[in-house]
């Protein structure tokens, strides 16, 4: 089972055990769905309930009903398990771009770096060992194929030297 990092929890909420989940997961409309089960320290816990608040998830899980019997999970990391996202062809997880391919005027190039601390304009950090340049993910340049996890640059648009 390969686990992916969703977030952490920095917190609780109220009395009855509500956790709050720091977390700027791509997916998370496959995570945080009620009867999920969530990876805190290897050990899996059932989602009860789930919501947004601000720019939190907040959950509650199987089994704990007080704020008592929650607080020994603050700053603990979450994780999923991949296998249980179910993907489309066409989506993929930002993190595993890291391991594709990319094609560019007939060289290949691999990505060494995702800068997505602005989730609407990530950039791709390429390069190989006679060029470096970056790309936006918006760029109408880039064509993904995820099923051989390979990246194709068709043109400058959305380059960055």
């Amino acid at each position: 089972m390969e686990k992916i990092y969703i977030g952490t929890i920095v917190g609780t909420h109220g009395i009855k055990g509500e956790l709050r989940i720091k977390s700027s997961f791509d997916h998370k409309d496959k995570v945080f769905k009620i009867n999920n089960k969530l990876l805190i320290d290897d050990k899996e816990y059932i989602i009860r309930s789930y919501r947004v608040h601000k720019d939190f998830d907040m959950v509650t899980l199987d089994d704990y009903n007080d704020i008592n019997d929650v607080l020994f999970l603050k700053g603990k990391k979450v994780y999923f398990n991949k296998d249980n996202l179910k993907l489309s062809n066409d989506e993929y997880i930002l993190e595993d771009l890291l391991n594709y391919k990319v094609i560019y005027n007939n060289s290949e190039y691999k990505v060494k770096n995702i800068n997505d601390a602005n989730k609407n304009n990530i950039i791709l950090y390429i390069g190989n060992n006679d060029d470096n340049f970056k790309i936006t993910m918006k760029s109408p340049s880039i064509s993904l194929d995820n099923l051989d996890k390979i990246i194709y640059i068709n043109g400058e648009e959305g380059i960055i030297r």
